[in-house]
């Protein structure tokens, strides 16, 4: 299934996406996709409801898409998690899982204005692989334990202010966490419709131009691995969710770091998951 929630930020209504391209209402079996809603078996009713043929159509006609999960309760990031990715930025591969945490109130939808923030000169693109947790995920034992706990994959935007992450503070959180600085979707296509989450492609342009082109087969660790590593240090939750990681190609390592402005538009898609684009506005 391709879950979505459509409508203005802050009253939005859960969604399916059929695959003709139709939108049904999702909200006669939750009143949205959040934690509560993966916790209570919320994909299993999707799945009855989208089955017995009781969902309302929607007209999608002037429906903003927000993010397909409403604020997650945390965003965890893992950074310099594909070889190619590591290599422009002159980093060694690391041994372990690189860690950090993103603010969830910067999670927006995919299609959002997205702002540079104040005093920023860096501003840069990262298209990624997103994870979202479906059920309660401690001391995991192993890929396929983590596999089990995941409720599905979406595309996500981990855009970064570079000066902020690497030269304010040893700890990249500030440079992660400005506002809107997460669109996320369009969907959460489930875990079972995405198959091998280490198959697929991910693409990112500015402006027109093609500045990302990857393949999460090129990871240093595996989805599986990550979700089962971070359940070792922290609780995972329904409605989490984690960034994998972005390939080579962002403004950082490219000759003349040619970093985001005000008007510049950016395009990205994973494949199967859909695409995102959002037009860069000044804080």
């Amino acid at each position: 299934m391709k879950l979505l929630r459509v409508g203005a930020p802050g009253e939005e209504r859960p969604a399916v996406r059929t695959d003709d391209g139709r939108l049904l209402d999702l909200s006669s079996v939750g009143s949205d996709i959040d934690g509560a809603f993966l916790a209570s078996g919320g994909l299993d009713r999707a799945r009855t409801a989208l089955a017995e043929g009781s969902l309302p159509e929607l007209d999608p006609e002037g429906l903003r898409v927000g993010a397909p999960v409403a604020r997650p309760g945390k965003v965890v990031c893992v950074g310099l998690n594909y070889r190619d990715h590591a290599a422009e930025t002159g980093a060694q591969l690391p041994s372990r899982p690189v860690v950090f945490m993103k603010d969830p109130g910067t999670v927006v939808g995919p299609y959002d204005e997205v702002l540079i923030p104040r005093r920023s000169a860096k501003t840069d693109w990262e298209v990624e692989l997103a994870v979202v947790i479906g059920r309660r995920a401690r001391y995991l034992a192993g890929p396929a334990a983590a596999r089990a706990v995941i409720a599905g994959y979406a595309v996500s935007h981990d855009v970064s202010e570079r000066e902020f992450q690497l030269e304010y503070s040893p700890q990249w959180d500030l440079g992660k966490s400005c506002e809107t600085f997460n669109p996320l979707g369009p969907w959460l296509v489930t875990a079972d419709e995405v198959g091998d989450a280490q198959n697929l492609r991910l693409r990112l342009s500015v402006n027109g131009v093609k500045r990302q082109d990857g393949h999460t087969g090129d990871m240093i660790f595996t989805v599986d691995h990550i979700v089962s590593y971070l359940s070792q240090y922290m609780v995972l939750e329904p409605g989490d969710v984690i960034n994998t990681g972005t390939p080579a190609g962002v403004a950082l390592g490219l000759p003349g770091t040619p970093f985001l402005t005000p008007g510049d538009t950016v395009e990205l898609s994973v494949d199967g998951l859909g695409s995102q684009r959002q037009t860069f506005g000044q804080a």
